[in-house]
């Protein structure tokens, strides 16, 4: 087993809790974040402290911070099933060949630096989303223009029906004309959310304080914090000792000692932190490099994943034997889940059939191909998602026992995608939101293409599944011709395995006693700041 030596010693109760007190003392973190810059009588700002790092002011990097905030918009919102919904685009409709969309903008929307929110700055911004990273680039977008001050006007060269997921998408947030500097990069964020940006402090922090012109109900919550801090047990305690009023992303062991405190009455009254759940549209998977010699039949794929044993690893290191992933996406998408696959198995036996019928034998050493050549692996995951490295150890074991040596290594999320574009990567492990775009089919859109995706197939390809693709997002299909090409798409990755699902994902949260209507979203899209309060004394 290879695994990072920062894994493998936590941090201390003691020096978990003073990390951020010494981080103060070093500078790193402004004095507002430890004492508050509220007058004594008010509500000391609400704190959320989360694994996500600013990385930059771009919409595409971090975009997201930003959107989660509530301090920019998008032009359309999703509700939690992803039917988009009205945001700054108060009204819009699409012509019947499927290639001019128009969009009414709320007339009383202003930007945070007091200029109203207009067609042209809204073009403005979608024009610069539409260079990739950002993901309207996907979009076969002939112009954006603006008619007059209060319409945006978007031509295709083609039918995209997925345009209305895009355009609800971080990378797509708009921003103020003065955002921008002489060179078109964004040089501040000015959004016209109901909060506005007090202090930022990349990569770690950002405060933000209700913005009294928005054109809709003030929020209770009047300042806001986040900050990001790697270590998901630092978060958990940081929540335990009051030091953070929401903390995302609990790794499993915090998670069982904060529901072990909150059914003790001695320990709930000391730190009284509530866990908030909700299932995502997120899976575990493992990512695979078809091109390889040792992976390009697809019965060393089958082998792969028959040796994992997901019930356990659900039950045992996520905490809910439910989330085993029978198929690639969860129930949560259930116009995508598709209830006639059979599901994934874990059968040890069957998998040593496949790899003898593939040309493996097992020798005191591992696995051997007809040449001789062992089966060596490195799977490569990141600890942003802190039960990864402890899913990677456990996979790695389980697949010791087929015969198959795999090396965990531990590094940076960046890691994946940089192996994928060198053509390093063997094997990763991660967590795909499939719903980055509230609508699927974009997401797989960019996975499954015909040259791979970053977080998806790498040097493999299915005609079937890009012709389906295609079909979805250029066409209107009638519910019934939209549900076989799902099933299609869905059959198919499911027996060629591309990619392993291992798990589904739930979010859950640390939520202080002092908190209340917390609510969590399912699309990751919101924190929701503007529907909680402050619970009474």
């Amino acid at each position: 087993m290879n695994t990072s030596s920062t894994f493998l010693r936590p941090l201390t109760r003691r020096r978990a809790l003073q990390a951020p007190m010494a981080a103060l003392a070093a500078g790193t973190l402004p004095a507002a974040w430890a004492q508050g810059t509220t007058p004594a009588s008010a509500p000391a700002p609400l704190q959320i402290v989360g694994p996500w790092e600013i990385s930059g002011l771009a919409p595409a990097s971090s975009g997201y911070v930003f959107t989660r905030m509530q301090v920019t918009e998008t032009l359309l919102d999703a509700a939690d099933d992803g039917q988009p919904r009205p945001a700054l685009a108060r009204l819009w409709r699409r012509s019947a060949d499927g290639l001019v969309w128009h969009f009414e903008l709320r007339p009383g929307a202003r930007f945070h630096d007091g200029t109203p929110v207009t067609a042209a700055a809204v073009v403005r911004s979608l024009q610069a989303a539409q260079v990739a990273p950002a993901l309207l680039s996907q979009a076969p977008i002939e112009s954006i223009s603006a008619p007059d001050v209060g319409t945006v006007l978007i031509r295709l060269q083609r039918p995209h029906t997925a345009l209305p997921g895009l355009l609800a998408h971080s990378s797509t947030m708009v921003l103020a004309p003065a955002s921008y500097g002489t060179d078109g990069k964004v040089r501040s964020i000015i959004g016209s959310g109901p909060y506005r940006i007090a202090l930022l402090v990349p990569p770690q922090q950002v405060e933000t304080v209700a913005f009294d012109d928005y054109d809709g109900p003030r929020p209770a919550i009047a300042a806001v914090r986040y900050l990001a801090a790697s270590r998901a047990e630092t978060r958990a305690l940081m929540a335990e000792s009051g030091q953070a009023d929401l903390a995302y992303g609990l790794d499993p062991a915090s998670l069982r000692r904060l529901r072990r405190h909150a059914q003790n009455p001695a320990l709930a009254r000391r730190t009284a932190v509530r866990i908030a759940s909700v299932t995502l549209p997120r899976t575990v998977i493992v990512k695979l490099n078809a091109g390889l010699p040792a992976l390009r039949d697809v019965r060393v794929r089958q082998a792969l994943s028959l040796a994992i044993d997901r019930a356990g690893i659900a039950l045992a290191l996520m905490g809910d034997e439910a989330l085993a992933a029978t198929q690639l996406l969860p129930p949560t998408l259930g116009a995508w889940h598709n209830p006639h696959l059979p599901p994934l198995q874990h059968d040890p036996e069957a998998a040593t059939r496949l790899l003898r019928a593939a040309g493996w034998q097992r020798h005191s050493d591992g696995l051997r191909d007809a040449q001789g050549q062992p089966l060596h692996l490195v799977i490569r995951t990141f600890v942003d998602r802190p039960e990864l490295p402890v899913i990677a150890t456990a996979l790695q074991e389980q697949w010791r026992l087929a015969g198959m040596a795999v090396k965990v290594s531990i590094g940076n999320s960046g890691d994946v995608p940089r192996g994928h574009r060198d053509g390093s990567l063997q094997l990763a492990l991660a967590a795909r939101n499939y719903a980055n775009v509230p609508d699927p089919t974009g997401t797989l859109a960019g996975d499954f293409a015909a040259q791979g995706g970053d977080w998806g197939a790498m040097g493999w390809h299915s005609d079937t599944v890009v012709q389906a693709l295609h079909e979805l997002t250029r066409t209107q299909t009638t519910p019934e011709r939209t549900r076989a090409l799902r099933q299609t798409i869905t059959h198919t990755l499911q027996t060629e395995l591309p990619v392993i699902p291992v798990a589904w994902y739930r979010q859950h949260v640390a939520v202080a006693p002092r908190l209340a209507g917390v609510t969590l979203d399912p699309l990751e899209r919101s924190y929701r700041l503007t529907g909680m309060d402050w619970n009474n004394p």
